[in-house]
């Protein structure tokens, strides 16, 4: 068979642009150590590698989403230390304000250094992420959450958390007034008021005796001194009981339905104290703002004195104990921020590692494919180069 000139020439070509294209091929793989560059170079094995690169976007995305909260819960839990730290130096100076031997100017000197507390509490209140979020603003507020109006320190943010965008529930803010504005009144069950005291007596916050009768109702105890005789009576919601004309005596504790309270010094006909069920309306501002109030009373009689700084203790122990478990819902979310944190890179090695697996590149069988392809182009460069050179005239002598 007898094949032109011509004919070998474009067979040279053609051997020599396929041994070219197989080349490239391997020299792009070795470049980018990836197996699957296109779609076309393995159709089934890139549409693995996109799934998994899908999937370890939305990780990314989670990931961004689990940081915010982090840095976020972060901050709020320092934000609450520094609370906790401000209230504990208010209760150390309402604990010195008990002093019988204080002066009136000794106690207004205390009233000012709790208006200093307060003022240090509203500011880490409204304190804010750095980006303009306010921690405690609830479900979003572009204001100060917290407002110092007229009658006292109000929440103008919204009840609520913002929750960041990702697979998991973790929270950007947190309910500032759940934290700052709800703690329960009293001793958490119930609360102890003098109504009316016109003697030398005071009443503590109370204690619950027997969880199991507890009613939930306000009882009132009655005072009556005849002959210098005192006896008490108590009403419930308003009700005679049959505790009436029952005789007292200083420092008696005072026991029914399962709550019970002392009762120190001596009743003067008509002084009553109520026992009434807790609130959760309590806030730690308006709490600061009563014992400044009545440190800033003047000629008040030691009985007075001790009821109001102990009602006053009591109602912050309890804004303490409530910002306390706000801190600990923190604690616990900032825990599963690190449980999160360590799954999300589970899922991004093993998005990574099945991306890998379908477009990844065997060097050594790579590099020991490029060299067969490099001989064989080298073996088709020449092939080439001997063709151009023949011609009929080669041999016309």
């Amino acid at each position: 068979m007898r094949i032109s000139t011509a004919n070998a020439y474009d067979l040279s070509v053609d051997v020599l642009a396929k041994r070219q294209i197989d080349l490239a091929r391997v020299q792009e793989q070795l470049s980018t150590t990836k197996r699957v560059n296109r779609a076309s170079d393995d159709p089934a094995a890139a549409a693995r590698a996109e799934r998994a690169l899908a999937a370890e976007m939305r990780v990314d995305a989670n990931q961004r989403a689990v940081d915010a909260s982090a840095n976020a819960m972060t901050l709020t839990e320092s934000a609450m230390g520094d609370a906790n730290d401000l209230l504990q130096q208010a209760r150390d100076a309402l604990v010195k304000a008990g002093n019988a031997s204080f002066s009136d100017a000794e106690r207004k000197g205390i009233a000012d250094e709790l208006a200093g507390l307060r003022k240090q509490l509203l500011a880490v209140a409204n304190r804010t992420d750095g980006a303009g979020t306010y921690l405690f603003g609830g479900q979003g507020s572009d204001q100060p959450p917290f407002v110092d109006a007229a009658g006292g320190v109000e929440y103008r943010g919204t009840s609520g958390e913002v929750q960041a965008v990702s697979g998991e529930t973790l929270p950007l803010t947190v309910d500032g007034e759940n934290a700052w504005m709800r703690a329960r009144s009293g001793n958490g069950v119930f609360e102890t008021v003098a109504v009316t005291s016109g003697g030398t007596a005071w009443v503590d916050s109370g204690r619950v005796t027997n969880p199991a009768l507890v009613t939930g109702s306000t009882y009132s105890i009655q005072f009556d001194v005849t002959a210098g005789v005192t006896t008490y009576s108590i009403l419930q919601d308003g009700n005679p009981t049959a505790v009436a004309g029952a005789p007292f005596k200083p420092g008696q504790t005072i026991e029914i339905d399962g709550i019970a309270a002392n009762i120190t010094g001596s009743p003067a006909t008509g002084d009553t104290f109520e026992l009434r069920p807790s609130e959760a309306d309590q806030s730690m501002f308006d709490v600061i703002d009563r014992a400044i109030a009545d440190l800033n009373t003047p000629m008040r009689t030691a009985a007075q004195i001790a009821q109001s700084n102990s009602s006053n203790i009591r109602a912050l122990d309890g804004s303490m104990s409530q910002l306390a478990a706000s801190r600990s819902k923190v604690g616990e979310t900032l825990n599963r921020i690190d449980s999160v944190t360590g799954r999300l890179e589970d899922s991004r090695l093993a998005s990574q590692t099945e991306r890998a697996a379908a477009e990844g590149l065997d060097m050594v069988k790579a590099i020991s494919e490029f060299q067969n392809k490099q001989t064989g182009y080298d073996a088709a460069l020449k092939s080439y180069a001997m063709v151009q050179k023949l011609s009929l005239f080669n041999y016309v002598s």
